[in-house]
């Protein structure tokens, strides 16, 4: 016998137990509801409640089925099929025109840096 038949008795007292306290719940939103102060909100909670306690019982019938004949494997894909995720987008070709230019401004950055530095080790001294 497997353990989870031998503590189905406790399962079955938690899901009980369970289902009345969204129950208990249901009866003090629906209370509240028709009492003065109460609103709309307090009855969507009073008719929300008693979906919680039948979710009880259906997880634990659930929870039973797979215990007596749990769902068989999937076979494993060990390769993304082809055409499947969107292609990497390719580097735009740049033109000889945009290279030089920006060669051009990056020696100009690194003359900036070059004079920054001097100064500071003038000004250090």
């Amino acid at each position: 016998m497997s353990t989870t038949r031998r503590r189905r008795p406790a399962l079955i007292a938690l899901v009980c137990l369970a289902a009345a306290g969204c129950m208990g719940l249901a009866w003090w939103q629906w209370t509240r509801y028709e009492s003065i102060s109460g609103s709309f909100q307090n009855l969507g909670y009073a008719l929300q409640w008693p979906m919680f306690a039948a979710f009880c019982f259906y997880a634990y019938y659930k929870f039973v089925r797979y215990e007596d004949a749990p769902p068989q494997p999937v076979a494993q894909q060990t390769e993304i099929p082809a055409g499947l995720l969107p292609e990497r987008p390719r580097p735009a070709a740049q033109d000889d025109d945009d290279d030089q230019a920006m060669s051009e401004y990056n020696r100009y950055l690194a003359e900036l840096a070059k004079s920054d530095a001097e100064k500071k080790d003038r000004t250090d001294r």
